[in-house]
């Protein structure tokens, strides 16, 4: 959906050759990408397992993005559209993956490096304030939402990939006297 961000094109020429070039690039891929996900990859949907209600987030996307934009222009309502869309994006694949309990591993890394990409906003947002005097409320809240919704994935990530399994589990038992019907657990 970040192609709302990008509408600007059919009006503005004002942009470097470089920044409408990308800009090309970006909604080609994009149509490209669901161009696959539709026809090529279809069969790997599996509805059983695909049940979150997408139309929820897109509507709240909308009505935020109505009540909120910057200015009351259509450019700026789509754009403030997409930047509530993005910040909530992540969660069909988040609950699928809640929902199997499993992963590929570089789906894992991909969900990590999305993660980490948006959380570095955050330091980026500090500096433009105190360099710049530059703030957009909607990015920073949307944003710090985004990077909430990724902060269960990092837990997830840190203890499959970081930190060492047996660093978490659990201790064995020491030898003690158990009463006969009783067990006891060092968790």
């Amino acid at each position: 959906m970040n192609i709302f961000r990008l509408l600007d094109l059919l009006w503005t020429f004002t942009d470097s050759a470089y920044n409408t070039i990308f800009k090309l690039l970006f909604i080609s891929s994009s149509a490209y990408t669901i161009y696959l996900m539709v026809n090529d990859y279809k069969p790997t949907h599996d509805p059983n397992i695909d049940t979150f209600k997408v139309q929820y987030l897109l509507g709240a996307s909308a009505v935020l993005g109505i009540l909120f934009p910057p200015r009351y222009e259509f450019a700026e309502i789509l754009w403030a559209f997409s930047i509530w869309l993005e910040s909530v994006a992540i969660l069909p694949q988040l609950f699928m993956l809640q929902r199997t309990g499993e992963a590929d591993t570089i789906t894992t890394h991909y969900l990590f490096a999305l993660g980490i990409y948006r959380a570095l906003y955050i330091p980026n947002w500090i500096y433009r304030y105190f360099a710049d005097g530059f703030f957009e409320p909607i990015s920073v809240v949307a944003g710090v939402i985004q990077t909430i919704l990724y902060s269960d994935f990092f837990w997830i990530y840190y203890t499959k990939f970081v930190v060492p399994p047996s660093f978490l589990a659990c201790p064995a038992p020491a030898p003690a006297p158990v009463l006969p019907g009783f067990e006891m657990s060092a968790c």
